[in-house]
């Protein structure tokens, strides 16, 4: 099997994410009515991430294809993604968005996943060398420097992590907005994701790793460990992850190296534990490098992702409750 990402798994998620990013229905809304004249259908509400089943799918497809382009950037789909992205990433369309974004009803919208999605898609943009690239960012910015806003407001006030296997995963969120402020140069969402992360998870120790749910597709455990190791000096993530899973080396807890069981691929909950073999892989590859050369860790963690990547891969694509998200966890997985 192979475990990195190439050029014809590239051309096979974007042709995925291609079909679902302009496809409005079935659509999951995630909608606070403050009126009636709240109910309108997802392309009025969203005239940009309206499709792909849910908005933060769609936040995360076009992230996806983007990305997949600059690695890739002879792609067969190259033409098909840059018509896509253009049609859509316009000023009027991002205003729409934004207006959404600023009813007072809709301050929590997407916290903190879609928030994190939306920032990894401006860093993706920003990194882009094409030449519509620039336009791309201009019309992406209000958004992004709102939901810079919004971290930077949330994260003081917020005293507890939320260790969880879906969405509400904090640690998840601020890995991704972490990468984001590094590499956009945001000095001060830096330091705050710094602190935060320290504040609710420098004196965890002895995780039990009670997981999976029945329907996560993050691992609680994995995730806060993959967080530490971004906002820790190396130094300093070597003696807090040995406190953090210290006896990892004997593959415990057990759950961790053992892929989740998923029973049926079209209820969208348990197909979330796809996702789940997906980001662990994610997570347990890049632990592995966090590590010193020799440390016998590193060879657990690897073999453990192998093992996650070989029961999830195949399934990316099949059914459209999986394979509206997948490609994206996947790709993690393999650029890992």
């Amino acid at each position: 099997m192979t475990t990195h990402l190439t050029a014809a798994h590239a051309s096979k998620f974007a042709t995925l994410a291609l079909a679902h990013l302009t496809r409005e229905y079935p659509n999951k809304l995630t909608h606070s009515l403050a009126g009636p004249q709240d109910v309108q259908s997802p392309r009025a509400l969203h005239p940009v991430f309206y499709g792909s089943y849910d908005w933060h799918s769609c936040v995360h497809g076009y992230w996806l294809v983007l990305h997949l382009l600059e690695r890739f950037p002879d792609l067969p789909e190259a033409r098909q993604i840059i018509a896509v992205v253009e049609e859509h990433f316009t000023e009027a369309k991002m205003a729409g968005e934004l207006a959404y974004l600023d009813l007072p009803h809709n301050r929590g919208f997407e916290r903190p996943y879609g928030w994190a999605w939306l920032l990894a898609l401006a860093a993706q943009v920003d990194a882009l060398k094409l030449p519509h690239a620039a336009r791309w960012k201009a019309a992406l910015a209000p958004l992004t420097e709102l939901f810079v806003e919004r971290f930077e407001e949330f994260l003081p006030k917020a005293t507890y992590p939320l260790r969880v296997g879906t969405h509400f995963n904090t640690a998840f969120a601020l890995t991704l907005a972490y990468d984001f402020a590094k590499a956009t140069s945001r000095p001060a969402l830096v330091t705050l994701i710094e602190e935060t992360a320290t504040r609710w998870h420098a004196n965890d120790a002895g995780c039990q790793a009670w997981e999976p749910g029945g329907d996560e597709f993050l691992s609680p455990a994995l995730c806060v460990a993959l967080l530490m190791s971004r906002v820790l000096p190396a130094q300093d993530f070597e003696p807090w992850f040995t406190r953090f899973l210290p006896n990892l080396a004997a593959r415990e807890p057990a759950t961790l190296f053992v892929p989740a069981t998923v029973t049926d691929r079209s209820d969208g909950k348990i197909a979330h534990l796809d996702g789940l073999n997906l980001s662990r892989a994610w997570c347990q590859r890049t632990l592995a490098r966090a590590l010193p050369a020799g440390d016998a860790r590193v060879a657990v963690l690897n073999d453990a992702a192998q093992t996650h990547l070989a029961g999830a891969l195949e399934h990316v694509a099949g059914d459209y409750m999986g394979e509206h998200w997948l490609a994206s966890f996947a790709t993690l997985a393999l650029e890992a």
